[in-house]
């Protein structure tokens, strides 16, 4: 599976915390997922992972807010970014 990188960026949030945004184009979907991306987009706080959004391979598109897994629907990039700022605008 062929892949591209499309944007990769640690932004600093406040001094304890900082998010990492990882989107790589793909040539095929990550089975289950049904789109062209694959994804990680994560919050830490205190050297602790406190939201994820991603999607692994068998797994499909989902997040971890705090460890447990819930499903995710993928519509478009500009969602998912949406989405994942909302959740870490709320854990401030």
């Amino acid at each position: 599976m062929n892949a591209r990188l499309i944007y990769r960026r640690r932004l600093y949030i406040d001094e304890r915390r900082f998010a990492e945004i990882v989107i790589w184009q793909v040539s095929a979907p990550v089975a289950p997922s049904v789109h062209l991306y694959k994804y990680r987009l994560v919050c830490v706080a205190d050297g602790q992972c406190v939201l994820r959004f991603d999607n692994e391979r068998g797994k499909g598109d989902h997040y971890h807010l705090h460890g447990p897994e819930v499903p995710y629907r993928f519509s478009t990039l500009d969602a998912l970014l949406d989405d994942f700022w909302s959740l870490v605008a709320k854990m401030e």
